[in-house]
């Protein structure tokens, strides 16, 4: 007996196997040191969990509307309107099992298969996966530094076809903490009207954002815009509430009741008693966050010099969400311990075996010539980390 072929052509996640990797290892008792996870590694606000605590001692456990709760979309509506100046109705909202489960059901609910997916380069690794298992085509778009990572208009017009059904674009970006400014993301905006196309507007690290840099919703720039794109947002990084398993999307009536009824049909609702806990995320204190982002800011200083004072390593200071994406070229060709590096993947596999450190590989993230590492780790980690990683880099030949 065979896989069906959408089985068998998924490829598995990189991030989630690595940082498994690192845990088996540290579960050994070896003293593995992991850049891997995309977790923030502090505790979920205390005002969120006693919401939570407080609807299951309710009762309030039962299934919910497969969309979400009444209060919690009211909250999301209101969160469009203070923070991304977008008017929201609730009918519009739909609550998914995680910003993945919502990027999932909005790429289910418009592409058909054979239609082309554009997708700058690098891309978070689900990207083209989700696309695929659609039977849709994924059409990339490659960067470079000279647009700090981030793909122009110029680009993404060049990319067109008359099969061009969607634009995915993630600012904040994972993995390279890029982000668009409000010139780059209007220009895109009246690309998306001109050739009518969809833009699937992943927004998750909206709240990471440092020096000054304010983040920018495309479907802002208009009504027309506002039409044609889905935003994605959830709770997972900015309230450091992963396993709450929460994220949502916003779009036009009918995409929200086709990712409606997609939900119906495979999931259904959201964990009832954390979407209580979102409802105070939402409209609660904000301090802790804000709390979490500044010091993000301090590790990311740190990880970004240290990084750079390792030669055959060259890293951009990330301007969002909570990694770093190191150029590793300079270390392409070298050798140590025996094996020659000749891509992201066997210095990751180097770096784990020789320093006992796990990063991700950037293969999985189209970039081979990179790596990621993720701050959201303590301070004592990241220099600890970076000094064996230095260390290790050293015995290349």
């Amino acid at each position: 007996m065979k896989l069906s072929e959408r089985a068998s052509n998924v490829s598995p996640s990189p991030t989630l196997a690595i940082t498994a990797k690192a845990k088996a290892m540290k579960a050994e008792g070896i003293d593995v040191i992991s850049f891997g996870a995309g977790e923030p590694d502090f505790d979920t606000p205390e005002n969120i969990k006693s919401a939570a605590i407080k609807s299951l001692q309710a009762g309030f456990t039962k299934y919910t509307p497969s969309s979400g709760i009444d209060d919690l979309k009211a909250a999301i509506v209101d969160k469009f309107a203070r923070d991304n100046g977008l008017e929201y109705q609730k009918n519009q909202i739909v609550v998914s099992i995680g910003a993945k489960h919502s990027l999932y059901n909005a790429v289910l609910a418009i592409v058909n298969p054979g239609d082309e997916v554009v997708i700058p380069v690098p891309y978070w690794v689900t990207y083209p996966e989700q696309v695929r298992l659609a039977g849709g085509v994924p059409v990339y778009v490659h960067t470079d530094e000279s647009t700090g990572l981030v793909a122009t208009a110029e680009m993404i017009e060049r990319a067109l076809t008359p099969r061009t059904r969607l634009l995915i674009l993630n600012s904040p970006s994972n993995p390279t903490g890029g982000v668009y400014n409000r010139k780059q993301i209007e220009e895109l905006a009246n690309l998306a009207v001109s050739k009518n196309f969809y833009v699937l507007s992943d927004e998750i690290y909206e709240k990471i954002i440092y020096d000054g840099n304010k983040h920018v919703s495309i479907a802002s720039f208009g009504p027309e815009i506002k039409k044609l794109t889905v935003t994605v947002n959830g709770f997972s990084k900015s309230y450091s509430m992963t396993g709450w398993r929460l994220g949502y999307a916003a779009t036009e009536p009918e995409i929200a009741a086709g990712m409606s009824r997609i939900q119906d049909h495979s999931t259904s609702n959201p964990v009832s008693f954390a979407q209580k806990g979102a409802v105070e995320a939402l409209t609660g204190p904000q301090d802790a966050m804000k709390r979490m982002v500044a010091e993000f800011d301090k590790r990311r200083s740190v990880i970004v010099r240290k990084l750079n004072e390792i030669p055959g390593a060259t890293c951009a200071t990330p301007g969002g969400a909570f990694y770093v994406f190191p150029n590793v070229g300079g270390l392409i060709g070298k050798t140590g311990n025996g094996k020659t590096i000749t891509g992201s993947d066997s210095l990751a596999d180097y770096l784990l075996e020789d320093a006992k450190v796990a990063v991700v590989p950037g293969t999985g993230f189209g970039a081979p010539s990179y790596m990621r590492l993720s701050y959201a780790t303590n301070m004592q980690a990241i220099e600890t980390g970076l000094d064996r990683i230095a260390e290790s880099v050293a015995k290349l030949r």
